[in-house]
Parts: structure tokens; C-alpha cells; sequence
């Protein structure tokens, strides 16, 4: 019942939009070429998936996303456990980090071209970075608020110091990192797609480079729309991911 009920509310939510969106352009008696109007879009996204452009750029971007995200998860989760139960560690990285962290990922894209040269790399980098701080932020934070009565039970039973991290605390500090994998995912997928506008050949935002340069707004609308809905569908799936290891932890 749940589930018919969200089913509707996005139903609903796209008629609003679509009807704002045709409203304005009524209203502002804007030209289609200027703002293209919600039916030549939808023909744009036909256009794009008939002749496989969509998904040729769509499958370029999520591969990089999946190799970039994924591998930030790994380091930052790891990294947040150890450094959460370091405080004088910490209390050295932390500038840095604090330094580092507001730094958008796309100004490092000169030195990461350099180094990485031109390809899938660059694109790759600048998702990592973009993902790794709210992780690793969020993992630090949780790890330091774990609860003293299971670091007391986990002393009790005299539990070594890695099985304390695997058994213990990173099950405990779960749900907390889970809210860092949600902005990271959001955060990972705009600079994966800023990075593609200005770095490389292929994939999603390239793909708006490319149908702005041609002059055809439906495609740019098109992508801009297919974007969004990707991100959206990605943000769920580290939900259900989430939902599936909370059940094996007895959360759910």
C-alpha cells in the first residue's frame, strides 16, 4: 500500500512539473528553440534512446561513477574507523582534511589531468574526491559517538582491536555512515557530470556539451532530465543497499 501511495505521489509530482514547465513557456511566450516545450523533449529522449546515444553515454558514466564512488566508500570507511578511534591521529588530520574539503573537485582537474592524463582517469578522480570527504567525515563523527557500553562488553570479552572495528563498531556506526553514502552519492554524481561537460569525450555530460554546441535544447533538456532521474535511481539503490544490510544486522 506503502508503495502505490509513493507510486502516485511521483506521478503526480511529474504532472506539477510538467504543467509549470508548459505554463511558463505559455506565459512567457518563450520560442520552442529558445525553451523547448515537454512534448519536443520527450521526442528528444526518444531520439536518443531509438538510436542508442543515451545509453552508449549513459553506461561511459556509470562506470566511471561505480569506479570512483565505490573505491571512495572503501578508503574513507576505512580510514574514518581507524582515525575515529585515534583522537590524537585525528587531531592532526582534521585541518587538512577541513583544508581540503571545501576545495570543489573540479579545481583540481588541471593537476589531475597532468598527472592522470586524458581519459576515463580524470573523470574517475574527481568522483572520488568528491565522494570521499562526506564519508569519511560521517564515519569519524559516528565512530567517536559509539555508544561506551559496547566498547565496555566488546573489553569484557576481551575482543581484539580489529574484530572490535568488523564486529562492533562498524555495525554500530552503520546508520550514521549510511547519511554520508546518500550526500556522497549526490555530491559524486554533479562533479561526475561537470567533469564529462569539461574533460572528456563520452558520457552523460559530454553529451550536453555536445547537443548545446549543436544548438538542439530538447536534447539538452533531454539529458538534463535523464540526469536527474539517474541520480535519483542511484540515491535508492544505496537505500535498498542500506535496507539489506540493516536486515542482516536485525535493524530493519
Amino acid at each position: 500500500m506503502i508503495k502505490y501511495k509513493n507510486f502516485i505521489n511521483v506521478i503526480i509530482g511529474f504532472a506539477i512539473l510538467i504543467t509549470l514547465w508548459q505554463l511558463i513557456i505559455f506565459i512567457g511566450k518563450y520560442d520552442s528553440a529558445l525553451f523547448p516545450s515537454p512534448i519536443q523533449v520527450w521526442d528528444g529522449i526518444l531520439s536518443l534512446i531509438k538510436d542508442g546515444t543515451l545509453f552508449e553515454h549513459f553506461q561511459v558514466s556509470i562506470m566511471r561513477f561505480l569506479a570512483g564512488y565505490l573505491s571512495a566508500v572503501v578508503l574513507a570507511i576505512i580510514l574514518g574507523l581507524i582515525f575515529g578511534r585515534i583522537p590524537l591521529l585525528w587531531g592532526v588530520i582534521d585541518p587538512i582534511i577541513q583544508i581540503l574539503r571545501p576545495v570543489s573537485p573540479i579545481a583540481w582537474s588541471p593537476f589531475i589531468v597532468l598527472w592522470f592524463g586524458i581519459g576515463n582517469m580524470p573523470a574517475i578522480v574527481i568522483i572520488f574526491i568528491a565522494a570521499f570527504f562526506p564519508v569519511l567525515l560521517s564515519t569519524v563523527s559516528a565512530v567517536k559517538n559509539v555508544d561506551k557500553i559496547y566498547l565496555k562488553v566488546a573489553q569484557n570479552f576481551e575482543i581484539k582491536k580489529f574484530e572490535l572495528l568488523r564486529k562492533i563498531i562498524f555495525p554500530a556506526t552503520f546508520p550514521y555512515i549510511a547519511n554520508g553514502l546518500h550526500i556522497a552519492v549526490g555530491t559524486a554524481w554533479i562533479f561526475l557530470v561537470a567533469g564529462e561537460m569539461v574533460g572528456t569525450q563520452s558520457g552523460l555530460g559530454y553529451l550536453v556539451v555536445d547537443a548545446r554546441n549543436s544548438m538542439r535544447l530538447d536534447l539538452v533538456m533531454a539529458a538534463i532530465l535523464f540526469i536527474g532521474v539517474s541520480g535519483l535511481l542511484l540515491d535508492k539503490a544505496v537505500g535498498l543497499i542500506e535496507n539489506w544490510i540493516n536486515r542482516i544486522w536485525g535493524r530493519a
